[in-house]
C-alpha cells in the first residue's frame, strides 16, 4: 500500500515538473527569421548562404521564406547569364536542397515568380499550373516542415474541401499562432486568363477560409497573438480614405492617387483581415514580400473607428538586390508581444556586390 502510495506521488510529482517546464517554455522569449524575394541571381545565390549561415548561427524557432525564391523569367531573359533559369525541375531540386541546409524548421509561401509568372518563360515552355503542382509536390511534406530540424504543421489540404491546398500551413509556438496564406504578386495570378481567372477565385475561397481558421483557432487556444504571412503585398493604401491616399501620394511622392482607385484582387482579402481585427484585440504582425521595401507600419484601418487598427502590424522583409533578412522576437513580457530586427549581412551590403 505504502509503495503504491509512493509511486502515485512520484508519478504526480513528475507531472507537475513537466507542467511547470511547459509553462515556462511558454513564458520564455523566442525569435524565427524571415527573409523572402531572393535570390534572383548568381551573386544572390551566394548571398543566400551567407544569410543561412547567419541564421544558423542563431537559436531560431524556425526560418520563414515568403516567397519569390527565383529570379522572375523577364529580367532572365532579357540576361540568361545573370541567373539560373526559373521555373524548372532543376531550379526547385536546388532550392529544396539549399533550404534543407537551414538546421532550424524551414516554412515556404510561394510567390508568382515561383509560379504564376512561369508563362512569360521563353527558354523553354513552362505551364504555370503545372509548376504550382510541382512546388506542392516538391516542398511541402505532409504534417512537417523542412529544414534541418522539422516542426509539426497543420496543412488546410487535410481539409476534404481544400485537399490541393497543401501549402496553406498552421502552427503554434509560444503560445502564438502561425499561419501561411498562398496570396501572390502579379495581381494573385488574376485578369490574365479565363483559367487563370478561375484558378484565382478557387484560391482565394480558400484563402479566406484559412485566414477565419487562422483567427478562430487563436481565439479557441487562448493564443497570445497571431503572425500571418503572405507573399504578396496586398496594396493595403488602396482602401484608404481619399484624404490619406492624398497625404502619402500628394504632398510625400508628388502625384495623385487614382479616384476611385484601381481595382486589384486584393480587396476582399484586406476587407476580411479588417473584419477579423474588429472583433481581435491581441497583437497580430501580417508578414509579406512582393515589394522589396522592407518597413514597419500599421497600415490596416478599422471602419469602425476610422484609425488604424494599434495592435495591427506590417512588415514586409527584404527582397532582390537587398540581401537581408528580418529577425522576429515574440516577447511574452512585451506588451506588443512582437519585435522587428533588419539583420544587415556584412558580405551581402551594396559597395561588396559584384555583378
Amino acid at each position: 500500500m505504502f509503495a503504491c502510495r509512493t509511486a502515485r506521488t512520484t508519478v504526480f510529482v513528475l507531472l507537475l515538473g513537466l507542467a511547470a517546464t511547459t509553462v515556462a517554455a511558454q513564458d520564455r522569449a523566442l525569435q524565427f527569421g524571415l527573409m523572402g524575394d531572393l535570390p534572383y541571381s548568381r551573386i544572390e545565390e551566394q548571398e543566400l548562404d551567407r544569410i543561412i549561415a547567419q541564421m544558423n548561427a542563431k537559436e531560431l524557432a524556425f526560418v520563414a521564406h515568403i516567397g519569390d525564391m527565383q529570379n522572375d523569367p523577364r529580367p532572365y531573359e532579357r540576361n540568361p547569364a545573370r541567373s539560373t533559369m526559373p521555373c524548372t525541375d532543376e531550379m526547385n531540386e536546388w532550392l529544396l536542397a539549399k533550404f534543407q541546409t537551414i538546421r532550424h524548421p524551414f516554412v515556404l509561401t510561394p510567390g508568382d515568380n515561383d509560379w504564376t509568372d512561369c508563362h512569360l518563360l521563353k527558354a523553354r515552355k513552362a505551364d504555370p499550373l503545372e509548376r504550382l503542382a510541382a512546388l506542392r509536390a516538391k516542398f511541402y511534406p505532409e504534417g512537417k516542415s523542412l529544414g534541418g530540424r522539422t516542426m509539426p504543421v497543420v496543412s488546410q489540404a487535410a481539409d476534404p474541401q481544400h485537399a490541393k491546398f497543401r501549402e496553406n500551413l498552421r502552427w503554434s509556438i509560444g503560445g502564438v499562432t502561425f499561419a501561411t496564406l498562398h496570396i501572390t504578386g502579379s495581381n494573385d495570378n488574376a485578369g490574365r486568363s479565363p483559367a487563370m481567372d478561375a484558378e484565382q477565385r478557387e484560391r482565394k475561397a480558400a484563402n479566406l477560409v484559412w485566414l477565419k481558421q487562422a483567427f478562430a483557432r487563436a481565439k479557441a487556444d487562448g493564443s497570445r497573438g497571431i503572425v500571418l504571412m503572405t507573399q504578396a503585398n496586398p496594396s493595403f493604401e488602396n482602401s484608404w480614405e481619399m484624404n490619406r491616399k492624398t497625404l502619402l501620394f500628394n504632398r510625400v511622392l508628388g502625384i495623385n492617387p487614382p479616384d476611385p482607385p484601381v481595382p486589384t484582387a486584393f480587396e476582399d482579402y484586406v476587407a476580411a483581415l479588417a473584419e477579423e481585427m474588429e472583433g481581435y484585440d491581441k497583437p497580430v504582425a501580417f508578414l509579406h514580400g512582393d515589394t522589396h521595401m522592407f518597413r514597419i507600419d500599421q497600415p490596416l484601418y478599422s471602419a469602425k473607428t476610422k484609425r488604424p487598427f494599434e495592435n495591427f502590424t506590417r512588415v514586409e522583409t527584404f527582397g532582390s538586390p537587398n540581401s537581408h533578412w528580418v529577425l522576429v522576437t515574440i516577447d511574452p513580457a512585451d506588451r506588443m508581444l512582437f519585435r522587428f530586427q533588419p539583420q544587415i549581412v556584412p558580405g551581402n551590403v551594396a559597395n561588396h556586390r559584384r555583378d
